[in-house]
C-alpha cells in the first residue's frame, strides 16, 4: 500500500495486484488437480531375481558376414553363393544353439530391394541377431 507524503488529494497509481494473485493461484491449483491425469502409465517387465544360478552360457560362435556387393551378388564369408544357397545356409544356421551373429555388408550402390530379400530371407529362417556392417 502507497502512502503519500503530502497532503495532495491526487490520484494513486499503483496497481492493485491482489485479483491478479488470486487469479494465478486458481491456475495453478488447476494445473495441480489436471496434470496426474494427463500421464499414461508405461508398462514394464523388469527381471525378477531367481533362486536357481544360470547355466553356464556357451561361447557364441564366430560371426557370419553376408556381403552384398554393388552388382547385388550375395558373398557368404566371401565366398560368392546364389541365393537359394545363402537362403539355405540361413536355415542351417538358425538351428544352431547359440545362433551366430549375422552381419550385414553392403556396397553403397548396391540395390534397397536386395538387401529387403537378404532380411527377410534372415526373418524366415528365425535368425534373431542380425547386425549392419559399415564399410568405409
Amino acid at each position: 500500500m502507497a502512502f503519500s507524503s503530502g497532503g495532495g488529494g491526487g490520484s494513486m497509481s499503483d496497481i492493485n495486484v491482489t485479483p491478479l494473485v488470486d487469479v494465478l493461484l486458481v491456475l495453478l491449483i488447476i494445473f495441480m488437480v489436471t496434470a496426474p491425469m494427463s500421464t499414461n502409465d508405461i508398462q514394464i517387465d523388469l527381471p525378477q531375481r531367481s533362486k536357481n544360478q544360470p547355466e553356464n552360457q556357451k561361447d557364441p560362435p564366430p560371426p557370419v558376414r553376408i556381403r552384398i556387393d554393388q552388382s547385388g551378388s550375395l558373398f557368404w564369408d566371401n565366398v560368392p553363393m546364389p541365393k537359394s544357397a545363402v537362403e539355405a545356409s540361413m536355415l542351417l544356421e538358425a538351428v544352431r544353439d547359440p545362433q551366430p551373429m549375422i552381419e550385414l555388408e553392403t556396397h553403397a550402390e548396391a540395390q534397397y530391394e536386395r538387401l529387403t530379400e537378404v532380411l527377410t530371407m534372415a526373418k524366415n529362417a528365425g535368425l534373431e541377431k542380425i547386425g549392419f556392417v559399415e564399410t568405409l
